[in-house]
């Protein structure tokens, strides 16, 4: 992912709209010390939201959720006038994702932070009670990427927050409207503004939330950054969530719909320019489906519409940004330049705006181009063929990431054979993607993919410490492993471990019998 910045001054920065290059606000950047104040509000706070009930936090999400379905609309605009996506995707993949992720926390919320007993099986424990209480971490810092910045901010503030932390955003400097906009949804549900504060800038800024008196860090960008964030995080053991992005592979095997699965390909490898974590880009064809899986897509490449997702029926939009951009150039040009053709695209569209790449196809691409290894992040689909489901694994595993991955056959067997041998966090069966849009299910990746998750029960998980608590129900009774060690007590202690895990019913019986003077023992101090 890329943090180029739209600078104006060392003070602010300039939100653009991608599609068009209009200005559309000038913004004052986030002070080192604005973000310490912020949290000190943030921890002032806190612990009144902690002490409220579940069903007061609920409440409050329940508001928010009915105020965004009302205003999803304008919601929607102004996320593609700063990102540039079409309208329909940003109803689809922003704020639909962000109701459903409500819903979730809305009903989920009572059973996961409800106390949990936790039973003992060795029988000398038996005379305690033991529960696991979740507890919020206190604030949480949150740094978020441009290419979701709704859906990804959102949906962790709220976990975040029905668990009863407070939260702090520092947004992409590429879209901080989107974010105020989100700050804004929550104060109008009644929310205190301290909770959730929006700290608007670039590295400084960021860099500032990081350093802060933050109780937990989680941070959505490149792998770079990800390294530098965890690298200042462990100087002070902060606890951080980590999504650096991947290169998910598709593998197509040879029984697969040939109709949908290019469909589902183009769709992977083009949605939102191709800035998505969770884009196919790379393609791996079983070779006797490789030329017409091939022709059928660049076929259906021809019928896409590319332009400004505001107010027309294009599926495509632009780039974020030039530099953005140009890192695609680069790495269609290495790719053709050690023998890939370009079937389809491969140029700019200058004619229609400044930072508009065509829909590329890519054929006869090997391991070794740097399209296959780095993360492009652009609408690229590079396809590769293969021979054997070993060899198709074996492609997939051949990278430095590990998000996600997906599988194409008819054969549900052999889709779930070959998922299990494939090296990510999620990986999804004639489908990509839309896991994102499932609120009950994980998200995060292995390898230089990240580390934690986020959505669902695992991403609320990441939200609080756990803590157990053990309640001795014969408080007045010494306890036989105290003091007052000696031989005799040594051999009772040898009585019970036989008595427990012995290999046969001889030597558990005797072993009780010795163990039975544990309970009665005159030489504890």
């Amino acid at each position: 992912m890329v943090t180029d910045a739209k600078i104006a001054s060392a003070a602010t920065l300039v939100s653009t709209n991608p599609a068009t290059g209009e200005v559309l606000a000038e913004l004052q950047c986030a002070s080192p010390e604005d973000v310490r104040n912020a949290l000190l509000r943030a921890k002032a706070a806190q612990p009144r939201w902690q002490a409220m009930s579940v069903r007061d936090r609920i409440a409050i999400l329940r508001k928010f959720q009915r105020l965004l379905s009302q205003r999803r609309d304008s919601v929607a605009q102004l996320i593609c006038r700063e990102v540039g996506k079409p309208t329909a995707e940003a109803l689809a993949t922003e704020v639909l994702v962000v109701l459903d992720a409500t819903e979730f926390c809305i009903r989920h919320a009572h059973r996961f932070l409800r106390e949990k007993p936790v039973p003992h099986g060795n029988i000398l424990m038996n005379i305690k009670r033991g529960k696991l209480v979740r507890e919020p971490y206190g604030v949480i810092g949150i740094i978020a990427p441009w290419n979701y910045p709704f859906s990804t901010p959102a949906s962790e503030t709220l976990a975040a927050l029905v668990t009863g932390n407070a939260v702090v955003l520092k947004p992409s400097e590429l879209t901080p409207l989107i974010a105020l906009e989100l700050e804004r949804l929550f104060r109008d549900a009644g929310l205190d503004p301290d909770l959730f504060q929006v700290m608007v800038g670039e590295g400084p800024t960021g860099a500032a939330l990081v350093e802060s008196p933050v109780d937990k860090l989680i941070f959505t960008g490149s792998v770079a950054t990800g390294k530098r964030v965890a690298e200042s995080a462990a100087q002070r053991l902060l606890p951080v969530v980590l999504e650096l992005g991947g290169k998910d592979p598709m593998i197509v095997l040879e029984d697969a719909n040939l109709e949908v699965t290019t469909s589902g390909a183009l769709w992977g490898a083009f949605m939102n320019a191709g800035q998505t974590c969770l884009s196919v880009e790379r393609c791996y064809v079983q070779r006797s489906l490789y030329a017409p899986f091939l022709e059928m897509c660049r076929k259906k490449i021809g019928k896409l519409r590319v332009g400004n997702g505001i107010g027309s029926e294009a599926e495509i939009g632009p780039m974020i940004h030039e530099r953005q951009l140009r890192i695609v150039e680069e790495h269609v040009n290495d790719a053709v330049a050690r023998g890939a053709r370009v079937l389809a695209g491969g140029r700019r569209l200058s004619e229609i705006g400044p930072n508009y790449y065509a829909p590329t196809l890519l054929a006869d691409v090997t391991n070794d181009m740097r399209i296959m290894q780095e993360e492009t992040f652009g609408p690229v689909l590079p396809v590769a063929p293969f021979d054997t489901d070993d060899d198709a694994v074996r492609l997939a595993n051949d990278s430095d990431f590990g998000l996600a991955a997906s599988v194409w056959t008819r054969n549900r067997r052999r889709g779930e054979a070959v998922a299990a041998r494939i090296k990510a966090g999620t990986v999804m069966l004639n489908d990509m993607i839309s896991s994102f849009g499932i609120a009950d299910a994980p998200h995060g990746g292995v390898k230089q993919s990240g580390i934690g998750r986020t959505h669902g029960e695992l991403g609320m998980q990441e939200m609080v410490q756990v803590k157990y608590i053990n309640v001795d129900l014969v408080p007045g009774v010494p306890k036989p492993w105290w003091f007052g060690y000696g031989k005799r007590y040594q051999q009772q202690m040898d009585g019970l471990v036989n008595f427990l895990f012995g290999r046969n019913w001889i030597a558990k019986l005797k072993g009780g019998l010795w163990s039975m003077g544990l309970l009665r023992r005159s030489s504890r101090i």
